[in-house]
């Protein structure tokens, strides 16, 4: 039970229960008249992102919204009758959107098993809310209670949630708003390793996925403190919980910059910049911890991009199916592929945050020099060639880089390197470029196809035409020819 006395805090603790809220859902809200049952959809919409001002829909019955993640419809059903809900088409309202329904008793009967019951009681000022989960809400409840208990530690119980935003991760953020100070949440519970692939190890071991925030912490504090960079200072965490209370670096993604209009090479440049401030920051592969320990970045090591690599296998060729024999195929890609991965893995190694492009960096416009660039989600980081991120932000998977802007970038990089270290082997360094990008993405290609066919995310595909032109700029390189001609053989190049 939650003890409310304003309408501030009841919409707030409407906003919180968002991040909770999935595509088809249904939040019922019992109460008195005049309870606050209007005021608490208030702060619920609004965290959904229903940016109208929300009313009692109690003449219409019925206000639909649509937001960027889903249609929410706000229903008040004090004027019906059961029975009337077939009227106003309420059981496809369940199995279309988000609900959020006031009297829900008139629609007790026909009330989906997954939903959560909201009872607000009280009189004057105060107000004692009551939350009960029914099917998969119960499990939902229980995990927004954890959270309610971290936030009282951290001193931000009764924030307000602003907004959500989620990444390809299992991890999800809820920006808090608290006295005109914000911060996001980091919700970050343990999951499950997933299925056993090779020797009983499953993908994320093998593919070094990280599984809690001590790399988030580590990789953070390096690049705020020694690379000069802005990175999410981590100002609380519960590790065993996995929530955590990080730094608000705010909204100025480089690729939603860069849709509205904002030219890509400025931005680009100070990103670059941005990599070889932590090149010259000499990152250890044993990084501290704030508050004490070492964090050691796993390497990027040859099993790693072997089960990376095989994603196109698995998934690019059954979406583009080829007629060659599947068995002969992977040998001789493995056959390829192995000089290459050999000869990498003498070469020099330093950090790569590992996806360093448009959706993970940010514009700090209000700070200084190298400050400006904010860099997010690289708790992946690995131990590789410096190469890895240069050619993850120049053939950004998500928009166009032309290749002239991707060459002069290049070059930018490189004529850093060459003034910081003498010995810098540019030769080398392309070679490097040309194998990192191509493994990169050919595991794209894997990823992309595999999120469309198993998970159903099919606006991957439009990517797809973008990943075969960069994968062909790689391979262009005259020591990949017999990589080249495998992939001449098996992929369209349209």
């Amino acid at each position: 039970m939650w003890e409310i006395d304003s309408a501030e805090a009841l919409q707030a603790l409407g906003s919180r229960l968002s991040a909770f809220v999935s595509e088809r859902d249904a939040i019922t809200l019992s109460g008195d008249l005049g309870a606050g049952k209007t005021t608490f959809a208030q702060g619920l919409l609004s965290a959904l992102g229903v940016t109208e001002a929300a009313t009692s829909p109690t003449y219409q019955i019925v206000h639909a919204y649509e937001t960027p993640r889903r249609t929410v419809y706000h229903c008040d059903l004090y004027r019906l009758h059961p029975g009337d809900e077939e009227e106003i088409g309420f059981a496809e309202m369940c199995q279309t959107g988000a609900v959020v329904v006031e009297w829900p008793d008139i629609v007790a009967d026909v009330l989906p098993e997954d939903r959560l019951d909201v009872r607000i009681e009280g009189e004057g000022g105060t107000r004692r809310v009551t939350l009960t989960g029914f099917g998969a809400w119960e499990k939902k409840l229980a995990r927004f209670r954890q959270i309610e208990a971290f936030l009282a530690r951290c001193g931000w119980a009764g924030a307000r949630c602003l907004g959500l935003r989620g990444d390809a991760s299992a991890r999800q953020f809820m920006r808090l708003l608290r006295a005109g100070e914000t911060a996001m949440l980091m919700d970050w519970p343990t999951q499950s390793d997933g299925p056993p692939i090779r020797d009983g190890r499953p993908y994320c071991a093998i593919a070094h996925l990280a599984r809690e925030g001590t790399p988030f912490i580590a990789v953070s504090h390096w690049l705020r403190e020694h690379a000069g960079l802005s990175a999410p200072a981590v100002t609380a965490s519960d590790k065993d919980a996995g929530l955590y209370l990080v730094e608000d670096l705010g909204d100025a993604v480089f690729g939603d910059l860069i849709a509205g209009g904002e030219p890509l090479e400025p931005l680009y440049a100070l990103a670059v910049d941005g990599l070889s401030a932590i090149r010259a920051s000499g990152v250890p592969r044993s990084l501290p911890v704030p508050g004490g320990g070492l964090y050691d970045v796993p390497a990027f090591d040859r099993e790693a991009m072997d089960v990376e690599l095989d994603l196109m296998l698995q998934w690019y060729f059954r979406l583009e199916p080829t007629p060659a024999d599947p068995a002969e195929m992977a040998r001789s890609f493995v056959e390829a592929w192995s000089p290459h991965l050999d000869w990498l893995d003498k070469q020099p190694k330093t950090i790569a945050l590992r996806d360093y492009h448009s959706p993970n960096l940010l514009l700090c416009r209000e700070r200084g020099a190298l400050k400006r660039l904010g860099v997010i989600d690289f708790q992946d980081a690995v131990w590789t060639h410096p190469a890895y991120d240069l050619v993850s932000l120049l053939q950004d998977a998500r928009l166009d880089v032309p290749e002239a802007v991707e060459r002069a970038l290049y070059a930018r990089y490189c004529e850093a390197a060459a003034a910081a270290e003498p010995a810098f082997d540019a030769a080398a360094f392309a070679r490097a470029y040309a194998i990192l990008g191509t493994e990169r993405n050919t595991k794209i290609l894997g990823i992309f196809a595999r999120l469309s066919m198993r998970d159903g995310k099919h606006g991957y595909l439009a990517h797809l035409p973008r990943i075969r032109r960069y994968l062909w700029r790689n391979l262009a390189h005259p020591a990949l020819g017999e990589l080249k001609a495998w992939y001449e053989a098996h992929l369209h190049k349209a």
